[in-house]
């Protein structure tokens, strides 16, 4: 899950949320919080815990997960899905529980309707682009490079490559090939805050960036599957080579023109923070 994905808003108030077991968790503590504007959620929730459910259950309703904290770093979270919250909502008087339900039953759907027809995924992503003031003809960019981002991780996925490190390893690595930098230091160009995770890189890319990131992953893809790379080590060779391809394509572009394709331009203005420079 990406970072839109893995936060919805219920009235202002800002839910976590992960993808586990083929369906949503939400963080019971965000909920909590959401339904009684309680300024000890934690606490609340643990009385709740104590006195509802602990006396009676064999096994919780709930999970701990992981999710991502407030400091930028993932805890333990007490977990629910779709169904359990119902069970725990039931336990805490809020005028906002009906209301409450409703969209919880919207926004847990809506996961399994995407599995069931990618393209509403797509239609979605769109609308959350526009609905910021993304550029439509940026948004057609983006949405195309998260379709090749999508075929290069199911490539690795099915060639072993664990997805918790892998993938973050492999990416940064086809990022220094295509662009000089790794993803770490072209944030930093961005004027991207190091510690919110939410600010993804490639929502402040420009249209070259994003052109040269779809090359970069795309060839990592083909070249991948020509090789029949497997396990990460195979993997990561096939990403170093077609992060080069990009690379070498982005030095001839620069040499021709004059100007660097990493840029500092980004859309914060729009996504709640100062923008730098204005992108055309």
């Amino acid at each position: 899950m990406d970072s839109k994905e893995a936060l919805v808003v219920f009235e202002g108030a800002k839910i976590r949320r992960t993808w586990h077991d083929k369906q949503w968790y939400f963080s019971v503590v965000d909920v909590v919080e959401a339904l009684t504007d309680s300024p000890t959620p934690r606490q609340y929730w643990g009385k709740i815990k104590d006195r509802e459910f602990k006396p009676l259950e064999l096994s919780p309703i709930w999970v701990q997960l992981k999710l991502l904290s407030s400091d930028g770093k993932k805890y333990e979270t007490d977990c629910a899905n779709t169904e359990s919250m119902f069970r725990i909502i039931q336990s805490i008087p809020s005028k906002k529980a009906e209301p409450f339900k409703r969209w919880l039953a919207k926004v847990g759907y809506e996961r399994i309707q995407e599995i069931e027809n990618p393209e509403l995924a797509q239609d979605r992503a769109k609308e959350y682009y526009e609905l910021k003031g993304y550029p439509q003809d940026w948004t057609e960019k983006r949405l195309r490079e998260i379709a090749i981002r999508q075929e290069l991780t199911d490539e690795w996925s099915e060639r072993g490559v664990d997805e918790k490190r892998g993938y973050a390893i492999l990416t940064n690595e086809i990022s220094k090939a295509t662009f000089g930098k790794s993803i770490k230091e072209h944030r930093k160009i961005k004027s991207l805050d190091p510690m919110n995770k939410n600010q993804d890189l490639r929502d402040h890319m420009t249209d070259l960036e994003l052109i040269f990131t779809m090359l970069g992953e795309k060839s990592t893809t083909e070249i991948t599957k020509s090789r029949e790379s497997k396990g990460y080590d195979e993997c990561f060779d096939s990403s170093k080579e077609g992060g080069k391809i990009a690379g070498n394509a982005r030095k001839e572009l620069e040499k021709k023109t004059g100007r660097k394709v990493v840029s500092s331009e980004n859309f914060l203005s729009i996504t709640g923070k100062k923008q730098t420079k204005k992108l055309k």
